[in-house]
């Protein structure tokens, strides 16, 4: 009885946790996840030492920042034209030579000390300065996940797809730096012992490379067929239930009305978005740029070095800080789902978010060491429970063949405002107010917060829109059926 008691309790855990949606899910849907747990890896191993190595290198703090500001802005360039056109050339093709390039970046790092050519070799191989995504990757990864997950089990997906990245960014960073701490310990010098993370970083973007060529030809976008509704037009899938919206709160947005892609028989490399899902964008976009700011003030590069500079820790024990503060953030995602099943994902997103922006502007307080590490850690324990629930909202709110380039543009968007923070905080740092980035950045995530709640509490999806339009089209259909019946 109570092993069968055990059993019962088990099942469950593992179904809230989305470990059997994770075991649904198609190979392709695998590969992609472990793609971005590789490539988040490859990030947190440069990020520890970017700022570091720059500054072995002779680069000023203000230069500094302005490294990260043109690496994230050049960023915005190369990640608006290939989430543009991902879908015409090729998904597969497209994430390929992202590894291929991540991995000639990785090269240029190990042997370049021009700054310019550094910076180049940053934008075009797209190297993080914040240990979290930039580059067109995660837009075509996600849109492809959406694609291949049922609608019932796209918030586990990517959940998982979340876990898997910030457990890449934990392992990547304390590997960095105990790696560096050894070679420091036997005598090398700052400069090489960074330039053999670039070497390692380099070999990444190669197995990332391989693996894109082992995605099979589902990962390509659907094609609309002429004169068939195809599985792109058809919407009938409907979120499940409590994932946006409450009961109490699904009729507080009026519903506009749909209108169904006209099935072409041209194909075209560049997107089409429809003007309901244009609103619901650009909405989104504004809201995400005010977050995107506040994380490009205190990105994890410039926190790592707050850090070492104010408390003199080490970069082994920097690795082995920043490893604990992601596999909390890891661990929480698997949370954050659960939460939004019941809750509906636009208050899980602020709930989860709220108290971790608070933390963010409390970090640089205090003058022990062990508050601020409990701050950040605190911090990092709830600051990417909202990232699942808001892929999954923004996979809902608009049509199946608009979500690569939506959420290309979103990501794009978050890109191009969170560039403008690193230099601003560089300047704040090269004049001793480092602390002032982390006060300015929290109140913002707060506003962010509560104008997301404000906004979207109680907002229907299109998937759901969707079908209630056809069950009122069939249900007027069955009433005049039935009028012109005349018995």
């Amino acid at each position: 009885m109570a092993s069968r008691k055990s059993e019962t309790y088990l099942s469950r855990a593992a179904s809230e946790l989305g470990i059997y949606s994770v075991l649904q899910s198609s190979g392709d849907s695998k590969l992609l996840c472990l793609q971005r747990f590789i490539r988040l890896f490859a990030y947190g191993n440069t990020t520890l030492i970017l700022a570091l190595h720059l500054s072995s290198l002779g680069v000023s703090d203000a230069r500094i920042g302005l490294f990260m500001t043109l690496t994230l802005l050049g960023d915005v360039v190369v990640s608006l034209l290939l989430t543009l056109v991902a879908d015409g050339l090729g998904r597969r093709r497209t994430l390929a030579i992202g590894g291929a390039l991540m991995s000639a970046s990785g090269v240029v790092f190990a042997v370049a000390r021009n700054y310019w050519i550094l910076v180049a070799a940053s934008v075009l191989g797209v190297i993080s300065p914040s240990g979290n995504e930039i580059g067109p990757f995660r837009a075509i990864e996600e849109s492809t996940l959406s694609q291949l997950t049922p609608t019932a089990i796209r918030t586990d997906i990517f959940a998982w797809y979340t876990l898997l990245g910030n457990a890449g960014v934990a392992l990547g960073t304390m590997t960095c730096g105990w790696i560096v701490q050894s070679l420091l310990a036997m005598k090398w010098s700052d400069t090489k012992a960074y330039r053999l993370v670039f070497w390692l970083y380099a070999l990444f973007g190669l197995i990332k490379f391989t693996l894109s060529l082992l995605l099979s030809e589902r990962c390509e976008p659907e094609q609309v067929k002429p004169l068939q509704r195809s599985a792109s037009m058809e919407l009938t899938d409907i979120e499940a239930e409590g994932l946006l919206s409450d009961d109490s709160e699904e009729r507080a947005h009026p519903r506009p009305k749909i209108t169904k892609p006209i099935p072409s028989t041209q194909k075209s490399i560049w997107p089409t978005i429809s003007p309901a899902s244009r609103v619901i964008l650009l909405k989104l976009c504004l809201l995400f740029a005010v977050d995107s700011l506040a994380s490009g003030l205190v990105p994890l590069t410039w926190i790592t070095y707050f850090f070492t500079r104010k408390f003199d820790i080490s970069e082994g024990t920097l690795g082995s800080l920043f490893f604990t503060t992601n596999i909390c953030s890891a661990i929480s995602n698997l949370v954050a789902s659960s939460i939004a099943k019941r809750i509906g994902l636009v208050k899980t997103m602020v709930f989860t978010h709220l108290p971790s922006s608070i933390f963010l502007s409390l970090i640089p307080l205090p003058s022990h060491a062990g508050l601020a590490v409990t701050l950040l850690i605190l911090r990092s324990t709830l600051q990417n429970m909202d990232q699942a629930p808001r892929q999954a909202f923004i996979a809902a709110a608009v049509l199946p063949s608009e979500r690569t380039a939506t959420m290309g543009i979103v990501n794009i968007a978050k890109t191009l405002s969170q560039s403008a923070g690193p230099a601003i905080t560089g300047w704040l740092a090269g004049m001793g107010r480092f602390w002032i980035a982390f006060i300015v950045a929290g109140g913002m995530k707060t506003g962010y917060d509560l104008a997301m709640l404000k906004m979207f509490t109680g907002y229907r999806s299109r998937e759901e829109q969707a079908r209630e339009e056809e069950e009122e089209e069939e249900e007027a259909g069955s009433r005049e059926e039935r009028g012109s019946d005349p018995n």
